[in-house]
C-alpha cells in the first residue's frame, strides 16, 4: 500500500488560492490537495460533517490555513483542531496577509506550527508556497492517522 500525504488548503481569496495551487503544481508535488473556502467548511471537512460526512477517513498531513475567513475565522479553526484529540497532531501553517503581532501571538498560543505572511510579490509568493509544499508535503513525516492509504 502506498501512503499519500494530503494537504488541506483553507483559503477564501480566489487569487491567492490560484497562486497557491499553481505553485504546488509547479513543484510537481504528488500530494492530493483538498480546498475549502471558509472556516465552517474547514471544520466540516476535518470532522467529517455536513457535505463532508462521507469523505474518506483520515486527516490531512498539513493544513495551510488563512486567518481572515468568512463564517468561522482561522483562529477558531486552529483552536478546534488543537482541542480535538484526533486532529491535534496535524501540522497547521497559518498562511495569511496579516502581519499583526496580535494575530501572530494568538496563533502560536493556539498551537500553530508556523506563521507565514503572504508576500505581495508574485515570484516571492510562489517561492514561499514551493518551500512550504516541499517541507510539509514531502520532507515532514506526519502522524500515522494523517496519511492516506491507497
Amino acid at each position: 500500500m502506498i501512503e499519500m500525504k494530503r494537504i488541506l488548503v483553507v483559503e477564501d481569496d480566489p487569487h491567492d488560492l490560484e497562486l497557491t495551487l499553481t505553485a504546488l503544481e509547479d513543484i510537481r508535488l504528488a500530494n492530493e490537495v483538498d480546498v475549502v473556502r471558509d472556516g465552517a467548511e474547514a471544520l466540516d471537512y476535518l470532522f467529517r460533517r455536513g457535505a463532508y460526512a462521507d469523505r474518506p477517513t483520515g486527516l490531512p498531513a498539513l493544513i495551510l490555513l488563512d486567518l481572515k475567513l468568512p463564517k468561522v475565522d482561522g483562529t477558531e479553526v486552529l483552536q478546534a483542531v488543537r482541542e480535538d484529540s484526533r486532529a491535534r497532531a496535524v501540522p497547521v501553517v497559518i498562511f495569511t496577509s496579516s502581519n499583526e503581532e496580535r494575530d501572530v501571538i494568538a496563533s502560536y498560543r493556539l498551537g500553530t506550527n508556523a506563521y507565514v505572511v503572504k508576500p505581495l510579490d508574485y515570484q516571492q509568493f510562489l517561492q514561499v508556497i514551493r518551500e512550504l509544499g516541499t517541507f510539509w508535503g514531502i520532507v515532514n513525516e506526519p502522524p500515522t492517522g494523517c496519511k492516506k492509504r491507497r
